[in-house]
């Protein structure tokens, strides 16, 4: 479907009033990627690979238009078995109502298109809301921009409800797998609870703890809050006991005070039925929960432990497209036990 340009102002998301969120170089290098292309530490090939996927960014503005549509060019078409494209390579709207965000509608595109134009809204209220676009989860993007009626309005979006950024690193759960679309995303969803900047810094089978990624996030500037989320990645127990400890102490270098929370990794499908699994993901457990008690009784009173396996317990692998990642109903779950814990290390109320 092409637009064409008549009936149709093209914005570029990266000239103001509108703001886009989520990538934290962006205001060095001006590109859509979630490290920088020269990181300051050299980052392992899949992760400096995975960084050009989108997720977690958002484009943020306020508009009296009627009309929306997007146009965009992908790195690439969209190609996981068990992912749909929509979540994969699309965008997402959110716009407002009553006084919060809700979901409006999602782009329409082949799965085989690495460029494509969608209309996000038609015949929209026309009075001045917010809107936000939530950008792919597993693809990258190198251009996109927003199309309004010619004669609409924008503006900046409202500030953040405080300063900083939470910062979220992990696997494939944490980038995403297997939402239906953008916006279902676990860090996208407790953006929506918690008005803050979320950094999504999930990398699918390579979130392994790995120190010069440490050192990469460690130079990310006003952070809030970090949740390690990478157990999932990390090899064996043994590594994990390595790389896990020597990530917080990298971090603490620069990052004293700023709240860590330690999650532990979901219930996987086979640990029902393989004992060696379970009893691998136990030991998991303990070497985490014995490293958080063993850092605060050290002084350390900014560092916590939550239990992943509670995540899912409502619903259990039926929450799960392959039996590890999440469907929508268990990205939800997933947001919804972790946005009292993150508020209390923040020191806020919902």
């Amino acid at each position: 479907m092409s637009l064409g340009a008549a009936g149709w102002s093209w914005h570029d998301p990266l000239r103001p009033p509108i703001a886009v969120a989520g990538f934290a170089w962006l205001h060095e290098e001006g590109i859509y990627r979630r490290f920088p292309v020269v990181p300051p530490h050299p980052l392992p090939e899949a992760v400096d690979y995975l960084a050009r996927h989108t997720a977690g960014g958002q484009i943020r503005f306020r508009t009296d238009s009627s009309r929306l549509a997007i146009r965009v060019r992908l790195a690439g078409p969209s190609d996981m078995y068990h992912m749909p494209a929509t979540g994969q390579s699309g965008f997402d709207c959110y716009e407002e109502a009553e006084g919060a965000l809700h979901y409006r509608s999602t782009a329409r595109f082949g799965a085989d298109e690495a460029e494509y134009e969608a209309v996000l809204i038609e015949n929209g209220s026309g009075k001045m809301r917010t809107i936000v676009l939530n950008f792919p989860l597993y693809q990258g993007v190198e251009e996109v921009s927003v199309g309004l009626a010619p004669e609409a309005a924008i503006e900046a979006p409202p500030a953040y409800d405080r300063s900083g950024k939470i910062i979220v690193y992990g696997t494939s759960i944490t980038q995403g797998a297997c939402a239906s679309r953008p916006g279902m995303c676990y860090t996208n969803v407790l953006s929506r609870r918690i008005n803050m900047e979320f950094i999504n810094l999930g990398f699918s089978g390579s979130g392994k703890g790995e120190p010069e990624v440490a050192r990469n996030i460690a130079a990310i500037s006003d952070p809030a809050c970090l949740v390690l989320d990478y157990e999932a990645n990390s090899v064996s127990p043994e590594l994990y006991a390595e790389t896990l400890p020597q990530f917080i102490r990298i971090y603490r270098e620069t990052h004293p005070e700023v709240p860590i929370l330690v999650l532990s990794r979901i219930l996987f499908a086979n640990q029902l039925f393989d004992d060696k699994a379970r009893e691998m993901q136990q030991k998991r457990k303990a070497m985490q929960i014995e490293l958080v008690r063993s850092l605060r009784e050290a002084g350390d009173a900014h560092i916590r432990f939550f239990d992943g396996e509670t995540l899912l317990r409502r619903h259990g692998q039926d929450c799960t497209v392959d039996g590890i990642h999440p469907t929508d109903l268990g990205l939800m779950q997933m947001a919804d036990g972790l946005e009292p814990v993150i508020r209390e290390m923040l020191g806020t109320v919902a």
